[in-house]
């Protein structure tokens, strides 16, 4: 097939080989005009651009894919397809329609779970076990059209969103070339998407990727984990920010039960404030819960312990990498060794520890069934991710 490729970063590159890779005749390929990058802000290629120009691929990068001008163009390379792997534009329907067969969209979820721009991101935020790619047939709603194949991969409990952007790059290259032998034999067919089923994936911004330690230790590591490592999860420690990689659940590691005073290093009547855990719930009884945020006795050698969580949902994560402000991300064993952190200091601290009466731990079952149930999608950003993709 006669092939336009619309792609921009990492992500779309698997696909683009792969297409190349069966035969297929690219006959173009549409990306992102050239950004500055780096610390000299010289202006760079997106990555699709300097792998079409290293196959001789020609190259478009319209600053919008829209008008006439562009259009004409379009028209005169003839294609049978247009494939859609994180461009980084809303294409239009006058553009979706242009080829024979349509466009077609490699979607980094199991639509129609985790419509939107950044669904790796929260496939890992939310806690979800299993992900996949969706190859699409593109319409103008975002990321609405019917599915021609899923596949699936499991999510592991270290898995960050690097290393799941990875394998699914790879993974919706097969599945891609997979469909379109499918449509090439008569034989694909597409299935519309349950609507009643959508989830949404907003766009990550420095807002979102803030650390909320009030939430579950479970919670606060799949966050972690799901910001690294763009654009990277980060706290505050004495009003400077600080990144957060490699999280691990803590509570598990010792005998002690979580939220017993051994389990959080036995804090004393003499603790700095927060960390007896006054405001904090579960501190009526008498046993010493340190607010969220605190760094505990056993941060050392194998990283920064962290109190996460409140009342019965209290517990530990252990921090395994930091990335201080203006220095590069490091073992935080080396950032403790050099006095980064000492037990009983808070990060992120609220203004204000809120009553005991007034602090409640998250409720897990809610939040699931919170983060699955069909929400509006966000107000889009002027130029969102084609397809939520990837």
């Amino acid at each position: 097939m006669r092939i336009v490729f619309w792609g921009t970063p990492d992500f779309a590159l698997p696909s683009l080989a792969a297409l190349d890779g069966e035969g297929h005749d690219v006959v173009a390929v549409v990306t992102q005009p050239d950004r500055p990058a780096g610390r000299g802000r010289k202006l760079r290629p997106s990555p699709v651009k300097e792998a079409a120009l290293a196959r001789g691929i020609p190259v478009l990068t319209p600053d919008r894919p829209r008008g006439d001008s562009f259009l004409a163009q379009l028209h005169a390379l003839a294609p049978d397809l247009s494939v859609v792997a994180a461009y980084g534009h809303i294409l239009k329907a006058d553009v979706l329609e242009l080829p024979r067969l349509g466009s077609v969209n490699v979607h980094a979820s199991l639509l129609p779970e985790l419509r939107g721009a950044a669904p790796i991101h929260w496939a890992i935020i939310r806690g979800h076990r299993e992900t996949g790619v969706s190859i699409m047939q593109m319409t103008e709603g975002l990321d609405s059209g019917p599915v021609l194949l899923r596949r699936s991969t499991p999510i592991g409990p270290r898995d960050t969103t690097s290393d799941l952007t990875l394998r699914l790059a790879e993974l919706g290259a097969e599945a891609l070339v997979e469909a379109l032998a499918l449509m090439e034999l008569g034989e694909a067919e597409a299935e519309p998407q349950d609507e009643s089923r959508v989830t949404w994936a907003p766009m990550i911004d420095r807002d979102t990727a803030r650390v909320d330690w009030s939430r579950t230790p479970r919670q606060v590591a799949d966050h972690i984990r799901g910001m690294d490592r763009v654009p990277g999860a980060w706290t505050t420690l004495d009003g400077e920010p600080l990144k957060l990689f490699r999280p691990v659940v803590a509570e598990a590691e010792e005998a002690a039960a979580p939220g017993s005073e051994e389990a959080f290093g036995g804090a004393s009547e003499d603790a700095p404030q927060g960390v007896s855990g006054e405001g904090a719930p579960g501190a009526a009884g008498g046993s010493a819960v340190p607010a969220p945020g605190t760094v505990l006795p056993g941060s050392g050698e194998e990283g920064l312990l962290v109190a996460a969580g409140t009342g019965d949902h209290a517990g530990r994560v252990r921090v395994e990498e930091v990335q201080p402000a203006g220095k590069r991300r490091m073992a935080a064993a080396d950032w403790l060794r050099g006095g980064g952190a000492a037990p009983g200091d808070r990060l992120d601290p609220p203004a204000h520890d809120p009553p005991a009466d007034e602090a409640r731990a998250p409720d897990d079952a809610a939040s699931a069934a919170a983060s699955q149930r069909p929400q509006a999608p966000p107000d889009p950003p002027s130029t969102p991710p084609e397809g939520g993709s990837p």
